[in-house]
């Protein structure tokens, strides 16, 4: 018959419990310091972030501004030159219908001429014959 010795005593397996429970400890003691690391590191990245996006919005507000100005002053330019062009076309309706009117007076008295001077050759002919 074959006699088996026992693998272990319990104090060997308490020792051996507390081995396992200190190394997870250890272990877990260095995971938690590497998610601090990395806390850190992602809250120094996002301040990063944050002042790149400040420094990027002043220089975009820098570039942008003399450009607003611009077309503000523009803006009033076209508002000027709108009114122009609109007195303008206000008095190019006026001088067409000037030029309709003298357009009919024209050939009123055309009409009238060319009927005076008809009667005047009709009149020299009978005088003539």
């Amino acid at each position: 018959m074959v006699v088996r010795k026992a693998s272990g005593s319990r104090e060997d397996l308490k020792k051996f419990k507390e081995e396992i429970v200190h190394q997870f400890h250890v272990i877990s003691e260095d995971v938690i310091s590497q998610v601090k690391q990395v806390a850190e590191g992602v809250a120094n990245v996002d301040e990063k972030l944050d002042r790149k996006f400040d420094e990027l919005k002043a220089e975009i507000d820098n570039k942008t501004q003399p450009i607003a100005q611009a077309v503000i002053v523009l803006n009033g330019k076209v508002a000027v030159l709108d009114n122009k062009v609109n007195t303008l076309d206000s008095k190019v309706n006026v001088l067409d219908s000037k030029i309709d009117k003298i357009h009919l007076e024209l050939k009123a008295e055309i009409h009238e001429t060319r009927q005076e001077i008809l009667a005047a050759v009709k009149f020299s002919y009978a005088e003539l014959v």
